[in-house]
């Protein structure tokens, strides 16, 4: 049985949950109600027929949440204004995830088969959960892995240039099952592959953690090759990898005790000039995105590279696209863990024929899924998809990091993070093939804390709009306008409501 308990930012399916489990009826009838209103058929006076809403918000704690409700128009003049405009296009979604970690696998496993299946539906399906569509898996060990491995793992002091070792029989137990299982449960899934490291014998210092890529053409080829070797061999066990990336984070010179590797801009375009060949001639259609890391070099990373002697490459992702890999590589990947989501525009106005994803995100919820949306981000992917309560098991790196569920260790109970809700409110109500439209907050003049916004259009014309307050204390009286919508809600402090209307 999957009890829910809550943390921050909640939500969920009472009615599911009920329909499920005829053992929490009684648990579901005291549940409040966190949305009001008429049917659209109904047309109670006031009723903005038509216009849905779906809210979570910090002052919802200890409840769940149904389906979308119709909105009641509030009275009075509104101190926001947002207008939303479809004719006014930007990026087309391929969709929202997280990442089905070595831990992660290891936490689902831990559920029996039942309550697996019970929740592998509430985080993939379409039609009953979240329908998240797109999981970016490390290749190898990352900080969240229950052991240091890679795919091509030899002793000490030898090499393996034919990749005679090569092997993805760690992932056959558990995490392919799983990867299957979620494809299965929505077909449009799509899957970013990243190393955090290259095979112990291909890098300085023979060791997973720390260190650099071997500077060698015949170390380049060898990369290349692996993950090519890879790629096949998670198709061949029934999970296609549509985007690949060559490094986890390749400014991280520093990682004393996780799986990283420090892939100078000139390494990185070196293996790509060589992998993209190699995906061709193999016959795959996999993507190459390139940097895959923050949005802006922190501050602990640039000066690692300044005590080293080298150069931080502040302009990384930039001069990536200027090189000679330019020709491979399909888009640019991401991270949310500093600096500005604007930096997503200022490479897509450099290079508009490239792609953006943003590919890794633990902590910072609604507020950075909203910012990644609105600078071009066709994808949102959290971090781990599941850890235990004591945000685990890893090999280092984070011991904050929550999942998009928590899982207790002890007694099975599924936590439904505040990363649960927040992708919720995206991947319940867009579909891969949506397009992001203009959405417009006009807010009152002096207002420190504005209505955030983000909307889509669907592909059968419907429309999502996402909107957040982040005010703590001060609810906003806000008029939605959009061809065919005019109405005036509330939105309560600290609260994300998805509003949804058909095409008009």
């Amino acid at each position: 049985m999957i009890f829910r308990s809550f943390t921050g930012r909640s939500g969920g399916s009472a009615q599911r949950a009920c329909h499920r489990a005829a053992v929490l009826a009684a648990g579901c009838a005291l549940l409040a109600a966190l949305t009001t209103g008429h049917s659209a058929t109904a047309q109670a006076p006031g009723a903005a027929g038509g216009v849905r809403q779906w809210v979570t918000g910090a002052r919802t704690a200890g409840a769940q949440l149904g389906a979308p409700a119709a909105v009641v128009p509030e009275a009075g003049p509104a101190d926001t204004t947002v207008h939303v405009d479809p004719a006014l296009t930007f990026q087309k979604l391929t969709g929202f995830g997280a990442s089905l970690t070595d831990s992660s696998a290891a936490v689902l496993y831990r559920l029996d088969e039942k309550q697996r299946e019970a929740l592998m539906g509430e985080l993939f399906s379409p039609q009953d959960g979240n329908g998240l569509s797109m999981l970016r898996q490390p290749i190898g060990a990352s900080d969240f892995a229950t052991s240091l491995y890679s795919f091509d793992d030899v002793p000490a002091g030898r090499t393996d240039y034919g990749l005679k070792h090569f092997s993805v029989g760690h992932d056959t137990k558990q995490i392919l099952p799983l990867l299957r299982q979620a494809r299965a449960l929505n077909p449009r899934l799509k899957v970013i592959a990243s190393p955090w490291s290259p095979p112990a014998w291909m890098k300085t210092g023979g060791s997973m953690i720390d260190g650099k890529l071997i500077d060698d053409p015949r170390i380049y080829d060898a990369y290349a090759r692996y993950l090519v070797k890879f790629v096949k061999a998670y198709a061949a066990h029934g999970v296609p990898v549509d985007y690949l990336t060559v490094q986890n984070e390749p400014q991280a010179l520093l990682r004393a005790d996780y799986p990283g590797t420090d892939l100078p801009v000139a390494q990185q375009a070196a293996v790509i000039e060589r992998l993209g060949p190699a995906l061709r001639k193999a016959g795959l259609r996999t993507k190459i995105l390139g940097f895959d890391q923050n949005w802006a070099e922190h501050p602990f990373d640039v000066q690692a590279h300044v005590d080293a002697g080298e150069d931080p490459e502040l302009n990384y992702p930039f001069d990536l696209l200027k090189s000679r890999a330019d020709k491979w590589i399909s888009g640019t990947a991401f991270h949310c863990y500093y600096g500005d989501p604007s930096a997503q525009t200022a490479l897509k106005a450099s290079f508009p024929d490239k792609d953006i994803f943003e590919t890794e995100c633990s902590g910072g919820g609604i507020t950075r899924t909203i910012g990644a949306m609105n600078n071009w981000a066709r994808s949102m992917i959290f971090w781990n998809i599941a850890l235990d309560e004591n945000h685990g098991p890893h090999t280092g790196g984070c011991t904050g990091c929550h999942g998009t569920v928590d899982i207790d260790s002890r007694t099975g109970d599924v936590t439904y993070t505040d990363n649960y809700y927040t992708l919720a409110h995206f991947s319940r109500f867009t579909r891969p093939g949506a397009t992001r439209i203009a959405a417009s907050v006009a807010a009152a003049e002096g207002d420190t804390a504005a209505v955030q916004a983000s909307a889509f259009m669907n592909p059968d014309g419907s429309t999502a709009l996402v909107l957040h307050n982040p005010s703590t204390t001060v609810a906003h009286t806000t008029t939605i306008s959009a061809p065919g919508v005019h109405v005036t809600t509330k939105v309560a402090p600290d609260s994300t409501v998805t509003y949804t209307w058909a095409r008009p």
